[in-house]
This record gives C-alpha cells, structure tokens and sequence, in this order.
C-alpha cells in the first residue's frame, strides 16, 4: 500500500498555526512536519506569535503579535490543560475549561475577519459531556459551538466526540469527527508484538452503551468479536456530577482466556473502567489493555498503579491531544500515542483545499499492519 503524502495542490492562502497556552509542545511538533512537506516554501515556522495576558484582577485580553491578513488560521486549544495557570489578586489559579475557551474566544476576536478563513481544531470538544439536555439544564457544547460560528470560525476539528449528534447545532458549517483508531492500533502492536489478533485469542470491549459505536470501528477493522457492560445506574442520585453505578452486567460470547481490549474515549477517574477491568478478570480473561483518547486522571494515579501491580491491567494507552502530567508520563503501564503526524497531515491537506475523505478513513493502513511481513 502506498502510503499517504501531502497534496500537491495551491494552499488556499498563508498557512498559519496559533497554539493556545498549554498546546506548545503538540504545535512544535506538527510544526517539524509541516517545514519538513513544505521546505520548498522556505518558512521557518508556521506558528504564529499570540498571547492571552491578564491582568491582576484576572481579566484577559487576546493579542496577535504578527499579521495574519489573508492566512489560513488553524487554532489549536487544550482544554483540559490544567497545568497552566494564571496570577489573580495574587494566587496562582490553575487554568479551567471555561477559561481556555473564553482565551480561544479572545484569539479569534483579535485576528477581527481579517483571516481568509479560521478552524479550530480542539481535540476535546469543550463542555462535550454536556452535549444533551434532560430537563432544566443548559446545553453548552451546542451553544459552544455556534458561539464560534457566529464569531468566523469556518472548520472545527475534534477527535472522538463524546456524542456527534451535537454537531447538529451547527448544521451549515465545518465539522469533523476524527477518530485515532489507526494511531492506538499500531501503538499497542508496537508495544505487545505477541498480541494476537483473531477471533480466538482477542476481544473488543466496551464500558457501556454509549461506547458501542466507537468499539464497532474497531471489532470490525480488527475482525474481533465485540461485548459490552450494561451499567445499572442509580438516577435518584448525583455524585461528582454523574449517577453512581449500582452493576454491571455482561452482554457477549465467553471471553475465558482471551486478551482483551477495552475501548473509550474519556478516561477521567477511571473507577468504572476499572471496575469493568475486575469484572473480565472475574471472569476469567487472560490480559488487559485500555484505550482512552484523553486520559485525564483526575483523582491521581495511585488507584492505576495499585491495579497494575495486582495483575488488573497491562497497559493503558491514551492520546497526547490533551495534557499528560510527567508523573503519567513516566509510568511503566502507560504509553503515550502520538497524533500530530495525523494532524499535520489534516492541516497540510485542509490548507491546499483538499479532500480529506481517504485521510479519515484508516481500513486500509490497519489491514497493512495486521497482514504477515514478508
């Protein structure tokens, strides 16, 4: 199979990558890739110089330190990137969702219609666990994102949106839905090369209802049998702003000595994928293996570290689209997969008004890995 080059088309105009506080190190390196398919152009960086200041009451203000009349804008925002920090009334605070996305909102404001066109590319889609409404209560990921319509915003690029539906909200404008299955595949063989992958030795799994799409994708380009858990909730109750689960309940064929692969997109405690980890090994699974694309551990590693030295997991993969501790970083049970050929590659094609219909679709990069070697 060949493999996939940038395109050869005109760029629709000056390529130009703002990276919002916390996303330095992400945009470095599609920044590398970009200079390395464009040499011929003879930049230097496609990173454009902006900052959001506060001032000592914690008010903000968007700055562009370069013009950027006429390019093709691609913002990048973390928001999950709790490790940047801001100075008020003289405490250091530590930056929140909603405090990147008002700073995305002040970027885009200070570039003022002068770009020929803006996309935003923000891996977690900001408030995305608030993407329905039940009630009296507010839908925000929606009002999100027609707040960056309305503001210019032509393109926004997520990966593994908690619900698609909610792009709804934005029928007549830009929206892709990215999925790095291709990237968490070759990782884990990468990683296990005596994984294997057949009906008999492997299964997908997913955490719940809500998963099956996303594990669909990956039973069938892996040719794997798929199970889920069923979780028995206790809605007359909200504990950290979710209902506590009272059971699990297996739905699938045997899975006795098989190797596993659990598959979700947002590892935030972790507490129910673990408990769906001591429920396969209860019954009897061989190994276990974790994908999350965003692993935020909230409540701290400790938990993870325990059900590793006891045999619960092998590994955990999640992406580096969002922010990972160093203490993360240097665990022997967690690999880091790297996206940012994939975005580069999604910018480069977006940039020179090209398709990026064969770039999304990875069936035939995932049948590659998984054939024999000659």
């Amino acid at each position: 199979m060949q493999k996939t080059s940038p395109s050869k088309n005109e760029p629709l105009g000056n390529l130009g990558i703002i990276d919002m506080q916390g996303c330095k190190e992400l945009a470095e390196r599609i920044d590398q890739y970009l200079l390395k398919w464009r040499a011929a152009e003879g930049r230097q960086t496609y990173r454009i110089k902006a900052d959001c200041p506060r001032f000592a009451d914690g008010q903000g203000k968007g700055v562009l330190k370069e013009s950027i009349r006429g390019h093709d804008i691609y913002i990048i925002c973390d928001v999950l990137n709790h490790s940047v920090t801001f100075n008020m009334h003289g405490m250091s605070v530590p930056m929140s969702p909603d405090n990147h996305y008002q700073d995305l909102k002040r970027i885009i404001a200070a570039i003022g219609g002068k770009a020929r066109r803006i996309t935003v590319i923000m891996p977690y889609l900001y408030e995305s666990r608030q993407d329905s409404k039940k009630g009296r209560e507010s839908l925000d990921c929606a009002i999100a994102l027609q707040e960056l319509v309305s503001m210019g915003v032509a393109n926004i690029i997520v990966f593994d949106a908690h619900e698609t539906k909610v792009q709804n909200a934005i029928p007549l404008s830009g929206f892709d839905n990215i999925q790095p299955n291709y990237q968490m595949i070759k990782a884990l063989l990468r990683n296990i090369p005596d994984l294997a992958i057949d009906k008999k030795s492997c299964m997908i799994v997913a955490t719940d209802e809500g998963a099956v799409a996303r594990c669909m994708n990956y039973s069938t380009m892996l040719g794997l049998e798929l199970g889920m858990f069923y979780k028995r909730r206790d809605h007359s109750v909200i504990t950290d702003g979710s209902n506590p689960i009272l059971e699990h309940t297996f739905l699938g064929g045997n899975i006795s000595g098989k190797d596993v692969i659990i598959v979700d997109d947002i590892l935030s405690s972790g507490k129910s994928l673990l408990e769906v980890a001591q429920q396969l090994k209860n019954r009897g699974v061989n190994r276990i293996f974790i994908f999350a694309t965003f692993g935020q551990f909230v409540n701290g590693l400790s938990a993870f570290d325990k059900a590793h030295e006891n045999g619960l997991f092998e590994r955990i993969f999640t992406t580096n689209l969002v922010y990972r501790s160093p203490e993360l970083q240097s665990r022997k049970w967690y690999v880091q997969v790297d996206i940012s050929k994939y975005i580069s590659l999604i910018i480069n094609t977006l940039n020179r008004d090209t398709s990026i219909r064969t770039i999304l679709n990875p069936a035939q990069k995932i049948a590659a890995l998984l054939s024999p070697k000659k």
